[in-house]
């Protein structure tokens, strides 16, 4: 996937000031260059988990392509952005939604651009997309299941990386390469002494910097998926949503 430009919104102090609902509802007020680019960088991060679900629902491989580019071309040019309200639900069912409306009555062929022509929403994206879905469980999934497991993985990997270039500005990038395994499931949970052995820190020093290591993930995680709901009651019951919806 391309940048998902999650980091240029965490502040000094790691929070992120702006949610996915203001910049929706900022672009369908006012025809602002800023918000019009936050919300373009907000479709980039996204562009998977929709165009798995197009794929899904039976579309082939180019008809999935251009249907999810014209999506977002439509969302941003669309006054359907002045009627969203974060109040009735979360972002990824008010954008799964969104599509769904686009896909059963917007979407005629007649109006369809040729490939190759035109405004390209993405374009190194595609093939990208195409080879992750076909990486992707097995076809019992759901369009809607696929959907719900990509979008949790997605936010999985925007908080990754934007943890991984915080310890690299603070010059501690080699030490999270080490101690990542720790969040990802690829290890045993703790760094174990080889770690300690090749950073040239006490085992002591390298089990506290992995402690602190998984409390920022999570605090940034939680900031993470506050952006996508409506109110902060909901934090929890999406995170319990999200980690159910990721693969076994």
């Amino acid at each position: 996937m391309p940048e998902t430009r999650l980091t240029s919104a965490v502040s000094a102090g790691g929070v992120f000031p702006t949610t996915h609902w203001s910049v929706v509802v900022e672009a369908g007020r006012v025809h602002s260059p800023h918000a019009g680019t936050a919300l373009e960088h907000l479709c980039r991060s996204y562009w998977y988990p929709l165009y798995a679900y197009v794929r899904r629902r039976g579309h082939g491989v180019e008809d999935a392509q251009d249907l999810t580019q014209e999506f977002f071309m439509r969302l941003l040019q669309s006054p359907f952005l002045s009627r969203a309200d974060r109040a009735k639900g979360k972002f990824r069912s008010f954008l799964l939604g969104a599509l769904e409306h686009f896909l059963a009555k917007e979407w005629r062929r007649t109006h369809r651009q040729k490939r190759g022509g035109g405004k390209q929403f993405v374009s190194l994206e595609e093939g990208l997309a195409e080879e992750r879905y076909r990486a992707d469980p097995a076809e019992e999934l759901t369009a809607e299941r696929l959907y719900n497991q990509s979008w949790a993985l997605t936010l999985l990997e925007q908080t990754m990386s934007a943890l991984r270039l915080e310890w690299g500005a603070a010059g501690k990038g080699r030490l999270f390469e080490e101690l990542k395994a720790t969040l990802e499931g690829e290890g045993p949970g703790r760094p174990d002494a080889g770690v300690a052995a090749r950073m040239g820190m006490g085992e002591g020093a390298v089990r506290m910097a992995a402690h602190r290591l998984r409390q920022r993930y999570g605090e940034m995680l939680r900031a993470q998926i506050a952006q996508t709901v409506g109110r902060p009651e909901e934090i929890d019951e999406e995170i319990r949503f999200l980690f159910a919806a990721l693969p076994r």
